[in-house]
């Protein structure tokens, strides 16, 4: 299949199958929109201006209408040159020119923007990306994502985070509809090579998972996972303030630079991370872990990577964390802290 704009576009279906397609766009590869009980399977998908699988839960139908019980199994997710899929060349001439909003080579794996009626019940596993983003889970117009898991996820050459996670206030909808709500995720033995790919930002590379004030991303857990950052990013080369964005399009390129070459939590209640390695192939300066206004978190058996002067953690008004094996700190449990580095 070999797209001149999307290539599927499900929107109101329910019992949908879609298997062994393989799938060349120049936007989109599949949306699912306010779909339900869709299994998704064996499927090559080339997208580089744009999201490779995107589930989506507009208001399209003229109504809002939750996106649920969904599997994705066995596909692969490219942002190789339009149309070299089809031919089997897989070109990669196209570099950090992709004429789309975020100038970047896109493909990825994404639950939004559009959010309405929200997500339920996702399962996402045995997937594969490569020259893409990865993945990312949105809900920006008061919808709820709940109960979403992914299992079993390789990555390599990621153009800029290998997973971000977003509940803001975007609102585009009816009026007096309240923010959303975001819980109940998991991210399991995920495997990234090379993030931070993108030529002009590896400073954009840390995974990213932020609420806004008084509403929190909760329940959140990440295990299993080895990612390798391309780094070589200066402390004095980041932005000092992390922006809100509380009502922009989520999406990474809103935010210039990070602080933490690895991960990046703010506005998160009940955090669980075991079994994390991360690396940067090139010396980097920033902090692996950042948390501001994070709450019940856990942190155990974490092997990351650090610059002689940068601190493994920065703590920024956090309460009840809780840290165990890592790297050479002393385990320790924290209840209320304003600021601290470890």
């Amino acid at each position: 299949m070999h797209g001149g704009h999307f290539c599927i576009l499900a929107t109101g279906v329910d019992n949908l199958t879609i298997d062994n397609v393989r799938a060349d766009a120049d936007r989109d590869g599949f949306d699912i929109d306010c779909c339900k009980n869709v299994r998704i399977s064996n499927c090559n998908i080339n997208s580089p201006t744009d999201d490779g699988l995107c589930l989506k839960s507009s208001f399209a139908l003229g109504y809002a209408r939750i996106t649920e019980n969904v599997t994705i199994t066995n596909c692969q997710v490219y942002g190789y040159d339009h149309g070299s899929l089809m031919d089997g060349t897989f070109k990669s001439e196209f570099i950090d020119e992709a004429p789309n909003v975020n100038h970047c080579i896109t493909g990825r794996l994404k639950l939004g923007t559009e959010s309405n009626g929200g997500f339920r019940n996702i399962t996402i596993s045995n997937c594969v990306f490569e020259r893409s983003r990865g993945i990312a889970i949105e809900t920006a117009d008061g919808g709820l994502i709940e109960d979403v898991l992914f299992d079993n996820i390789s990555m390599r050459d990621v153009t800029d985070t290998p997973f971000f996670i977003r509940l803001n206030a975007r609102m585009r909808g009816p009026e007096g509809v309240p923010v959303g709500i975001c819980r109940r995720i998991t991210i399991n033995n995920l495997n990234v090579y090379d993030v931070g790919g993108r030529p002009k930002s590896p400073e954009l590379g840390a995974a990213m998972v932020m609420g806004i004030p008084g509403y929190y991303i909760e329940d959140l857990t990440l295990s299993n996972i080895r990612i390798y950052y391309r780094g070589g990013v200066s402390k004095d080369a980041i932005d000092k303030e992390v922006p809100q964005n509380i009502d922009t399009y989520p999406d990474p390129y809103r935010w210039h630079s990070m602080p933490a070459y690895g991960m990046y939590f703010r506005y998160v209640k009940g955090l669980r991370v075991n079994n994390v390695v991360l690396r940067y192939m090139n010396r980097d300066e920033r902090p692996a872990f950042i948390l501001d206004d994070v709450h019940n978190a856990s942190f155990s058996h974490i092997d990351a990577q650090k610059g002689k002067d940068a601190p493994q953690f920065i703590l920024k008004n956090v309460s009840n964390i809780s840290i165990h094996e890592v790297n050479e700190l002393d385990d320790v449990k924290l209840g209320k802290v304003e600021k601290k580095e470890l």
